[in-house]
């Protein structure tokens, strides 16, 4: 089954929405050919639009759909992703899990090109902390943990304190 759309009009919608959210060049997909390194490319052919991410050689991701909303999605959820991630990085909160700052903007980002796209991402995002609930005292927990064992108390136990102190998510 032929696909509705070509790489160069792909090419032109991500260029178009990668502009909205101030995406650079650089975290773009290529087209038709891959660069490795984890970069991602797309693919058009009688089986659908392919992303696919290459890292030395071995195919990592490949995610193949008839959609071009999915495939949509599935670029600008990697793009705002490494926003999300410089964003987060230059506005970090000390001794605040860094995910809520990360998730936020992301969902942020997507809603900007759109509300299902961001509702999906938010949704994942809840799953990830239904198994890994943010812990603002991450940080705090291992200096005082490093301290400790400094101090002469073995790893065990040095550790054992640290959470004492600063329990672990869901252990309060």
């Amino acid at each position: 089954m032929p696909q509705e759309y070509s790489l160069d009009e792909i090419k032109s919608e991500i260029d178009r929405l990668a502009a909205q959210v101030g995406a650079s060049d650089n975290l773009l997909p290529t087209y038709g050919y891959s660069i490795d390194g984890a970069h991602p490319h797309i693919d058009v052919d009688s089986n659908g639009y392919h992303y696919v991410v290459v890292e030395r050689g071995q195919e990592i991701s490949h995610v193949t759909t008839h959609n071009l909303d999915e495939l949509l999605f599935h670029v600008f959820k990697d793009i705002t992703f490494e926003l999300a991630c410089a964003y987060e990085l230059k506005h970090r909160v000390q001794h605040q899990d860094f995910r809520r700052l990360l998730f936020q903007y992301q969902i942020e980002l997507l809603s900007m090109l759109s509300p299902k796209w961001s509702e999906i991402e938010n949704q994942e995002h809840e799953g990830i902390l239904q198994e890994h609930p943010y812990d603002d005292h991450s940080s705090i927990r291992a200096n005082l943990s490093e301290t400790l064992r400094q101090q002469g108390f073995s790893p065990e136990l040095a550790w054992e304190k640290a959470c004492k102190k600063y329990p672990l998510p869901g252990k309060q």
